[in-house]
């Protein structure tokens, strides 16, 4: 775990209370992610065998993978809901919402019947659940990253924000912490009773979330735009003035793209393909998230002192090559190189883009609409990446010789984002306040400078 960010226990400049805010985001995201990700270990591991029986290896791994995707089909739906809700009620309603949904849903998973016990009727109901994880998903880390934006300070926006991102970190190691003794298992003890362990762990997860989610004050950033524009309709002001916004918001996500094939992708094409051991996978992922924890925070401080687009492009530009060299890894069967380029990759380059985002895409929109415009851009960004794992098992075929084609598609997805990321403003030196502002990225009067870093 990292140390509790330091800083004001109250920001000038906002008048916000940035340590609780960035301490709730890490812990809720933690929790909330850790149901998340236990989700897309279980169908790489899991559910191709119990859920999909029928089907032979390959297609059962691909549906199984299909499955973690459908979690993405209700982002872009639960964006527009739980975006509007958020920029019209406040961030903490949908933060404590999105915590107990996930929660029960995630515990529903583990209680599901098999395939063997009630037939197709089994993977119906794994879908929905699996839909209902996606809806929570999509307004947990734009309300998180707009709750911690608007209580950092101006010259800190990007360190505060990325505790959200450490928080999704540290969810997946603990997810896959618990993993690593399921794993373990005899396969038969695995398929009856095993698997459904992680899930059912869950409920104190809920619990432990939903206290400290309580606790959380609304900002006053929100809370003055609010009282300024009360009769204006957010989802209205959103593609009035920021639909381009939105739009460079979806391409940049589809970075994510780089966690899904790694968590994913690379975990089911390791064990299932070129019959790699399990637990020495899972932990490659255990590693490379405990590195992440450490890697988030500085590549964000790097960011408030030097701007946010050259540390992300640096990022994106590095996965696209990395992708190669960790699937070729894999395909050689050689542990060392897959430790190696594995922790380089997920835990190093791609923290580039996971320590910049929450501050980077937040920053491009104001107050009265960043829940939404985050929550809309990301999620459909998110839902593209979420499919990459089944459709890079499509790509690849059957047997472990067309992992190059995987490492292509990710590379391309890769220069989308840097093509998006490079052609927007920067933002790190804009006042909080003139976030959002068509003028603010240009206008010296706005510029972060020494006499106006604090204005509120």
């Amino acid at each position: 775990m990292t140390a509790q960010p330091a800083g004001p226990p109250e920001s000038p400049a906002t008048g916000g209370r940035p340590r609780q805010a960035a301490l709730a985001a890490w812990i809720g995201s933690a929790l909330e992610y850790y149901d998340f990700f236990i989700y897309g270990t279980a169908a790489a591991l899991v559910f191709n065998k119990i859920f999909f029986p029928d089907s032979d290896p390959t297609t059962g791994t691909l549906l199984a993978l299909a499955t973690f995707g459908v979690g993405y089909l209700a982002r872009p739906v639960g964006a527009f809901v739980l975006g509007h809700v958020g920029d019209r009620l406040g961030r903490k309603a949908v933060l404590v919402f999105t915590l107990l949904l996930m929660g029960v849903s995630t515990v529903l998973v583990g209680c599901l019947p098999t395939y063997d016990q009630v037939g197709v009727l089994a993977p119906v109901l794994l879908v929905v659940l699996r839909l209902l994880q996606g809806l929570s998903a999509a307004g947990e880390q734009a309300g998180a990253n707009s709750m911690t934006l608007e209580h950092a300070p101006p010259d800190r926006r990007a360190y505060y924000t990325s505790y959200t991102l450490s928080g999704t970190q540290a969810g997946q190691i603990l997810a896959t912490g618990v993993f690593l003794p399921i794993a373990a298992l005899p396969q038969e003890q695995l398929l009856s009773w095993g698997w459904r362990v992680p899930f059912w762990l869950s409920a104190v997860v809920v619990v432990v979330g939903f206290v400290i989610r309580r606790t959380l004050d609304e900002t006053p950033v929100f809370e003055k735009e609010v009282a300024r524009d009360a009769a204006k309709l957010p989802v209205a002001v959103l593609f009035r003035e920021h639909w381009a916004d939105v739009l460079r918001v979806v391409a940049a996500s589809v970075i994510a793209a780089v966690s899904t094939i790694f968590t994913v992708y690379a975990l089911s094409y390791a064990v299932n393909a070129v019959g790699l051991e399990r637990t020495p996978m899972l932990w490659v992922g255990v590693l490379a998230n405990a590195v992440a924890l450490v890697a988030i925070p500085l590549w964000a401080r790097l960011s408030d002192r030097i701007g946010r687009k050259p540390v992300f492009l640096a990022g994106s530009l590095g996965c696209a090559g990395l992708v190669f060299a960790y699937l070729w890894a894999i395909s050689t069967a050689n542990y060392g190189l897959i430790f190696f380029f594995g922790i380089l990759m997920s835990g190093i380059v791609y923290s580039a883009t996971n320590a910049i985002w929450p501050a980077f895409y937040g920053e491009m929109f104001s107050a009265r609409v960043r829940l939404s415009g985050m929550a809309i851009g990301t999620q459909i960004g998110f839902g593209i990446a979420g499919f990459t794992p089944s459709i890079s098992t499509a790509i690849a075929g059957e047997g472990s010789a067309n992992w190059m084609g995987v490492a292509i598609f990710t590379a391309v997805l890769c220069g989308l984002n840097a093509i998006a990321v490079a052609t927007a403003r920067e933002t790190y030196r804009v006042p909080t306040p003139e976030l959002g502002r068509k003028q603010a990225a240009s206008s010296p009067d706005t510029a972060m400078t020494p006499a106006n870093a604090w204005k509120a």
